[in-house]
C-alpha cells in the first residue's frame, strides 16, 4: 500500500507444511525467523500508488515494478519469484524471463506476511501506515466506481424506467383531457383519433364556437378540417365557462411537453444502446434489448444467463404457477415484444422465440466481453433467424420427406363427375340380404314344391307312389280345405328356416337385467340403512342404561 518491497524466503522446509504454516507468524519475532526484507522502495505519493494497485488489480506489470524486478533479476536470477496473482506471474515471466511460482503455499505465506507487515517492515509508524491504506483504498474504490462497465448500463436501466413511467402518465392525462373536452365537443373525439393533434387542436382553439373563425390547417387536413367546422356548429355538448377552458388548456400543454420530452429520450437511449450493445440492438430492437438489461441488473448479469433464461425473462410468475399446478409453461417473456416474433403466425411463435432467445444471449456475451463495437455479428444472426422464420412459413408448401427445399410436384387438375349413390347398408349392423335375392330365392322354392305336389298327385292317382317304403292307398274324395292344409304342410316342411333375433326382444332383456340390478342395489342399501339404524338404538339404550 506504501511502498513495493521484496522478502526472502530464509527456511524453504517450513513452507512446505501449509496446514501448520500459519503457527510460524504468530508472533513478529516468527515471522523474522522465516522471511527477510531485502528490498523497499516507498510510493512518492498517492497519485503513483494508485496507479501501482490499478495495475497489480488489472493484472499488469507497471513501470516502477519493472524497475524493481530488473534489479533483481540482475542479483539473483536463479531464484523463483513467488507471486499471489498467476496472470501477473505470466506476464513477469514473458517479459523479464523471471521464474514465478503460484500455489496454495504461496496464498498461505502472503497472508502470514499481510499479518505482521508492521514487524517485517521498520521504520513505518502503524498510525501512519493504516492512513496511508485508507486514502488509498478511498482513492481505488473511486476509480473503480468511475471507471466500472457496470455503471454505463445504468443510464440504459434508468431511461427505459422512465420511459414506461412517461408512457403511463401520458395515459392517464390524455384520457382525462378527452374526458374533460368531450363535455363540451363530444364529437371531435370521433373525428380526430391521434391524441397528439387532439391536444394541439383544442390547445390552439379552445372553444368550440372559435373553430368556425380559428384557421387549423397546419394541424389538420383540410377534409377533416372542415368535418371539425361543420361539428362544431350542430354540437350537442354544453357550454363552460372561460375558466374551465383555461385549464383544460394548461392540461393539454402538460401533454404536449411530455410527448416531446419522451421522443427526445426515446433518441436517446437508442443511441446508448447502439453504443453500449448494438449486436443486442439489431436482434431484437433497443426497446425489447433496455428491458432485459433492466430485468437482470446490467449487461454483465444478463450475459450470465442461459438462453432458456433470455427466452422466460418477464414471465417468472407465469413459470412458477404453470410449475405449481402441473400445466404447460410460458414459451416466452419479454422477448416476445420483438419484431421477429411479431412477424410469425401463432404455429411457429414458440419455435421462433427460442430460437431468437438462443441468438441473443451470444449477441449478449460478445457485447458484454467482447472488446470489438461494430454490429456485424447480431446483422448475421437476425438474417439466420429470418431465414428459420421463412422456411417455417413456407413449410406447408414444401415435401415433407427428403430434404425438405424442392418444392412438391403436383398433377394437372382434371374435373372428373362422379356420381356416388348412398350405400344403407352401413346403417345397420345386422347382416342384410337384398330384397331382390330373396325374391329370386324365394320363387325358386315354390316352383319346386308345385312341381313336387303336382308329381305326388299324378303318383296317387296311378297307385304308385310311395312313402316310408310302403305303398299308399288311393284316397277318396277330398276337400279343397283338406287339400289346401296338406300343400301348406308341404311349404312349411320344404322351405328352410333361419332363427331371426327379434332387435326388441334383445332390448326387453337388457332393461329387465338392469331394472333386477337396480332393485337389487337398492334392497342392500336399505338392509344396510336398517342394521345401521338398529345399532344405533342398541347404542342408545346401552348408554341410557
Amino acid at each position: 500500500a506504501v511502498a513495493f518491497f521484496s522478502l526472502q524466503v530464509l527456511n524453504e522446509k517450513k513452507l512446505q507444511e501449509v496446514d501448520s504454516l500459519w503457527k510460524e507468524f504468530e508472533t513478529p519475532e516468527k515471522a523474522n525467523k522465516i522471511v527477510k526484507l531485502k528490498h523497499f522502495e516507498k510510493f512518492q505519493d498517492t497519485t503513483e500508488a494508485l496507479a501501482a494497485s490499478t495495475a497489480l488489480v488489472e493484472g499488469k506489470l507497471s513501470k516502477n515494478l519493472k524497475k524493481i524486478l530488473k534489479k533483481i533479476v540482475a542479483k539473483d536470477a536463479h531464484e523463483q519469484l513467488a507471486v499471489a496473482d498467476a496472470k501477473l506471474g505470466g506476464v513477469i515471466k514473458e517479459k523479464l524471463n523471471l521464474s514465478c511460482i503460484h500455489s496454495p503455499m504461496v496464498t498461505e505465506l502472503m497472508r502470514g506476511i499481510r499479518s505482521q507487515i508492521e514487524g517485517l517492515i521498520t521504520g513505518l509508524p502503524s498510525r501512519e501506515m493504516a492512513a496511508m491504506c485508507l486514502g488509498l483504498a478511498h482513492s481505488l474504490s473511486r476509480y473503480k466506481l468511475k471507471f466500472s462497465p457496470d455503471k454505463v448500463d445504468t443510464m440504459i436501466i434508468q431511461a427505459i424506467s422512465l420511459l414506461d413511467d412517461l408512457d403511463k402518465e401520458l395515459n392517464n392525462y390524455i384520457m382525462r383531457c378527452r374526458e374533460w373536452y368531450g363535455w363540451h365537443f363530444p364529437e371531435l373525439g370521433k373525428i380526430i383519433t391521434d391524441n397528439l393533434t387532439y391536444c394541439k387542436c383544442v390547445r390552439k382553439v379552445g372553444d368550440r364556437s372559435n373553430f368556425a373563425s380559428s384557421d387549423v390547417s397546419d394541424i389538420l387536413p383540410e377534409e377533416i378540417e372542415e368535418d371539425v367546422k361543420a361539428a362544431a356548429e350542430i354540437s350537442m355538448g354544453t357550454e363552460v365557462s372561460e375558466e374551465d377552458i383555461n385549464n383544460i388548456i394548461h392540461l393539454c400543454d402538460q401533454v404536449i411537453e411530455i410527448s416531446e420530452y419522451r421522443t427526445q429520450l426515446y433518441d436517446y437511449l437508442k443511441n446508448r444502446m447502439m453504443a453500449i450493445a448494438p449486436n443486442l440492438t439489431v436482434m431484437v430492437g433497443e426497446l425489447v434489448g433496455a428491458r432485459l438489461i433492466a430485468h437482470a441488473g446490467s449487461l454483465l448479469n444478463l450475459a450470465k444467463h442461459p438462453a432458456s433464461t433470455v427466452q422466460l425473462l418477464g414471465a417468472e410468475k407465469a413459470l412458477f404457477r404453470a410449475l405449481k399446478t402441473k400445466r404447460d409453461t410460458p414459451k416466452f417473456g419479454l422477448i416476445y415484444h420483438a419484431s421477429l416474433v411479431g412477424q410469425s403466425n401463432t404455429k411457429n411463435k414458440g419455435k421462433i422465440s427460442r430460437m431468437l432467445a438462443a441468438k441473443t444471449a451470444l449477441t449478449i456475451r460478445y457485447d458484454a466481453l467482447g472488446e470489438d463495437t461494430s454490429a456485424e455479428m447480431g446483422a448475421e444472426n437476425r438474417l439466420k433467424v429470418e431465414t428459420r422464420l421463412r422456411l417455417l412459413e413456407e413449410r406447408g408448401i414444401r415435401r415433407i420427406s427428403g430434404t425438405g427445399k424442392a418444392l412438391a410436384k403436383t398433377d394437372k387438375y382434371q374435373n372428373k363427375s362422379e356420381v356416388k349413390v348412398f350405400d344403407p347398408s352401413g346403417d345397420s349392423t345386422l347382416p342384410v340380404v337384398s330384397k331382390k335375392r330373396k325374391i329370386q330365392e324365394v320363387d325358386e322354392q315354390d316352383t319346386e314344391v308345385a312341381v313336387k305336389a303336382k308329381k305326388f298327385k299324378a303318383e296317387m292317382k296311378e297307385g304308385t307312389a310311395v312313402e316310408d317304403g310302403e305303398p299308399v292307398k288311393k284316397k277318396k274324395k277330398k276337400k279343397d280345405k283338406e287339400k289346401q292344409a296338406e300343400e301348406e304342410m308341404v311349404l312349411s316342411e320344404e322351405l328352410p328356416t333361419s332363427p331371426v333375433i327379434e332387435p326388441c326382444c334383445l332390448a326387453t332383456c337388457v332393461a329387465l337385467l338392469f331394472h333386477y340390478a337396480l332393485f337389487m342395489a337398492t334392497f342392500v342399501c336399505l338392509q344396510n340403512t336398517e342394521k345401521k339404524k338398529k345399532k344405533k338404538k342398541k347404542m342408545k339404550d346401552e348408554g341410557e342404561d
